[in-house]
């Protein structure tokens, strides 16, 4: 506490100097303790963006793997590496807490990074794939613990009982994303052009060191960061109310409701904020009679909690059902992600990229173009668009985290379509100078016409993984926001084993025909027919998002305003202070 000398009005008229204990306001927090965490991100995005954006030239021209089985091995090391977050959200916030699955998460992926550098350099040449892809996987392990907890720790930095602090936080996963951009960035311009001309063992050597300099400066901002405990297992919780439910499920509703429930708010954890009470909602009722109090709960001097559960449990387990539709509808946003480091590489890999006489651009550094587009489309995003749909919505954001989603969505269909429009070009130039069957030879055309297929994938990134990023944050149970960021990731690892999967479906089908789809001979693999294929498959997909999102009910918490009311109020306010 602190101490304050007040001058106080006596009731005869006297003035009488008093001592006034405030609370002390904590040092911990905010973008003081936020930007440390940063660091250890951006350096983590650098070296995992260092080694998959360029991996498929590694395993085609070094490891000499024919194209489709090198697409089929990355999209499975990312795939197991977006599905191990579960298991890791499950470690962070049942075990360890998010603090210490970081710290010992980090260290894994750094051995891991060691490991690499050593395959590339003095692992005799037989056992190097072996030894390649032990280490991948290691890497995959440490970003299982890594990716749930980082972000849900440095969002955690930011309390969402101050409003300049909340407010700080809806900016915070914008510039957050930013610094993911930059390290991508900087390791697909500067790593991947080392790695093609100076080697491997040099660019996998500067991403393991740098990713050692950035757990020094973690570490150092150690006394800086609020620490929340664990809470022990989200799924306890969950089969709880689903137990619970089940027992009682032959209760019949009355005019009345249910009856007697039991509505005991949230449980106030050490080491954790305090727990809101949620507002009862009318989705998903059939778990309400977990929460009803029948005779035998009535009868019991304590109670049960596989038969009777809280208000607050009950809409929690429903915050959960309410978010796994919207999940599923991002899938296929995911599958034309996975394009972006495999076959627009390969794409840009046959047209002309000389910049002057003498250099050539590595066709996987093109895929900073996604980067650079977002370094531009973020600030605009924030300084422009908010303020300009805020004043036509009133909303605090501009617009609801469903519809910046839905805008990214929509914008990947445009993206395959202009991708399937250029590899059409692409083709039949190759046609016209007789080059269908060298397929190492370089196309006359100029590398820069896939530059709108990257930027499109930039802008809408910016929408839909950064809308996912907030939504999967704000709408899960607070004790249960490691396994949001983990459902968020392993979209991603889903999206990719359903990539390898259509590839997969569209080779058997293509099988008995001279003309296979996605063969070693690009110019003859019909790869704009299968940018087709995922357009169609995104329109479908983008249809069943609209009919999910239109259905979706915000978290409701008790003594706030729905939410509608209270980001108009808060677009008032910010109009009555500028």
């Amino acid at each position: 506490m602190d101490s304050t000398v007040a001058a106080i009005m006596t009731q005869n008229g006297r003035a009488e100097t008093k001592v006034v204990s405030t609370p002390r306001k904590t040092s911990k927090g905010g973008w003081n303790a936020a930007i440390f965490i940063i660091f250890v991100e951006v350096a983590l995005r650098f070296g995992y963006y260092g080694l998959a954006g360029n991996l498929i030239t590694f395993l085609t021209n070094d490891l000499h793997q024919s194209t489709s089985t090198a697409i089929k091995n990355i999209n499975t090391w990312v795939g197991v590496s977006a599905i191990f977050p579960i298991f890791g959200a499950i470690v962070a916030d049942s075990l360890l807490g998010r603090f210490k699955t970081i710290l010992l998460s980090s260290t894994i992926y750094f051995v891991g990074m060691v490991l690499l550098t050593i395959s590339v350099s003095v692992i005799p040449t037989h056992y190097r794939e072996a030894v390649f892809f032990i280490a991948l996987y290691i890497l995959a392990v440490g970003e299982g613990g890594h990716k749930p907890s980082v972000q849900t720790f440095a969002a955690d930095q930011f309390d969402e009982e101050e409003p300049e602090e909340k407010a700080a936080k809806s900016s915070f996963f914008n510039w957050w994303y930013l610094g993911i951009v930059v390290g991508a960035s900087s390791a697909i311009l500067v790593v991947i052009y080392i790695q093609d001309n100076l080697g491997w063992t040099a660019g996998i050597g500067i991403l393991t060191g740098a990713l050692g300099v950035a757990l020094f400066i973690f570490l150092i901002g150690i006394k800086r960061y609020r620490k929340q405990a664990p809470v022990g297992s989200p799924f306890t919780m969950v089969a709880q109310v689903f137990v619970a439910a089940t027992r009682k499920r032959r209760v019949v509703q009355t005019r009345q409701g249910w009856g007697i429930c039991y509505e005991a708010g949230g449980t106030d954890i050490e080491g954790q904020p305090r727990k809101r009470t949620l507002a009862a909602t009318n989705q998903f009722r059939f778990l309400d009679k977990a929460m009803v109090i029948d005779d035998l709960d009535a009868s019991s001097k304590t109670r049960n909690p596989w038969r009777l559960c809280s208000l607050n449990q009950v809409e929690e387990v429903k915050l959960v059902l309410r978010l796994l539709p919207i999940w599923l509808s991002c899938l296929m946003f995911t599958v034309v992600i996975v394009q972006t480091h495999t076959l627009f590489i390969k794409q840009g890999s046959t047209m002309t990229r000389s910049i002057g006489p003498d250099f050539q651009v590595p066709p996987a550094s093109f895929q900073s173009l996604v980067g650079l587009t977002i370094l531009f489309t973020i600030p605009l995003y924030e300084r422009v668009f908010i303020p300009a749909a805020r004043k036509i919505t009133g909303h605090s954001s501009g617009i609801t985290m469903l519809q910046r989603i839905g805008i990214g969505l929509f914008l990947s269909i445009v993206e395959m379509v202009v991708a399937a429009l250029v590899e059409g070009k692409r083709v039949s130039i190759a046609r016209e100078h007789g080059l269908m069957d060298i397929p190492k030879a370089t196309i006359p055309m100029s590398v820069w016409w896939i530059l709108p297929q990257y930027m499109i994938s930039g802008i809408s990134d910016v929408f839909t993984v950064v809308g996912l990023q907030e939504l999967f944050y704000d709408q899960m149970p607070e004790s249960m926001r490691s396994m949001g960021a983990a459902a968020y990731i392993s979209v991603t690892g889903l999206g990719s084993f359903f990539n390898t999967a259509i590839i997969t479906v569209v080779q058997a089908i293509t099988a008995r025909s001279s003309g296979i789809l996605l063969g070693n001979n690009l110019n003859r693999a019909h790869v704009d027919y299968f940018y087709w294929i995922l357009a169609v498959l995104s329109a479908l997909n983008f249809c069943v998002y609209l009919w999910v999102a239109h259905s979706f009910v915000y978290k409701k918490v008790e003594g706030e305003k729905p939410q509608e009311g209270r980001e108009l109020a808060f677009a008032e306010h910010l109009d009555a202070k500028t």
